[in-house]
């Protein structure tokens, strides 16, 4: 089974207990308007250009015969600086697996366990699923949005020690605003891990004047009870991921209308 793929950090310490790897599935099913990994929202690879590297040399105009490179009608491995950078790539479960568990096996008794993120993992259920069965003699958290459909996301967490999820904002049409989808699903999920003690935590992204504020916050504790509940900080650097990918930071405008 094959399944996309935009990152794998190793030594990763706020994913889940202990010195972990985190796996990065490529594509989501949210658009937040503060996303920090906009590489993980579509579902196929990208091409990041790294303008500040760029020097103009025209190397990368020049026609090569690498297929992917069509794509995007420039040679993305002739940079001399390194601007051109592919994000996504695609794995075979079985052969990620035993590439995952050899780096694991280097750092012995120091090894927390595995940590699947993005993007969204649910939204690649069947690799998700494969990778689970291949890893499953060591810890496994996931990182979630919880907006999955109710099969799927039972499915997901089977076998699963830890479920990280977020909870972004109590307002159902606010949810909707700011991510594109409404919130019953997240929440009803929420529920699922709760009436079955499915150990989890909770987290909640601090944005400026959208879910930080006194009323969003208020409704989320009253949410989700005696959850383990993490607040995160915004990630002001988020903007700078998307204008390599070419992509617009909705998070700007939307700020802009807020102050005035």
């Amino acid at each position: 089974m094959k399944g996309i793929i935009f990152d794998i950090k190793e030594m990763a310490v706020h994913d889940g207990p202990g010195i972990r790897t985190t796996i990065f599935f490529k594509g989501c099913p949210l658009h937040c308007a503060w996303c920090h990994n906009p590489e993980g929202i579509k579902n196929e690879v990208q091409l990041m250009y790294k303008k500040a590297r760029c020097k103009s040399c025209g190397q990368c105009a020049i026609p090569c015969n690498h297929e992917i490179c069509k794509r995007f009608g420039r040679c993305i491995y002739t940079c001399p600086e390194n601007a051109l950078k592919l994000t996504g790539t695609y794995y075979d479960s079985d052969l990620l697996s035993r590439e995952l568990i050899k780096s694991a096996e280097i750092m012995g008794s120091n090894f927390g366990g595995f940590t699947f993120s993005g993007g969204e993992p649910m939204a690649q259920p069947e690799f998700l699923s494969e990778l689970k069965a291949n890893l499953s003699d060591y810890h496994l958290a996931i990182e979630t949005s919880g907006y999955a459909k109710k099969e799927v996301f039972r499915d997901a967490v089977k076998g699963i020690d830890l479920v990280i999820m977020d909870i972004k904002l109590a307002d159902s049409d606010l949810h909707k605003k700011y991510t594109g989808v409404h919130n019953k699903l997240i929440l009803e999920n929420l529920s699922f891990l709760k009436e079955n003690n499915i150990p989890h935590i909770i987290r909640t992204p601090l944005i400026s004047g959208i879910t930080d504020t006194d009323e969003n916050l208020s409704a989320i504790e009253s949410i989700i009870g005696d959850s383990f509940w993490e607040k995160l900080p915004e990630n002001t650097l988020a903007g700078i991921k998307y204008e390599m990918l070419g992509m617009d930071f909705p998070l700007t405008e939307i700020k802009k209308g807020l102050i005035h």
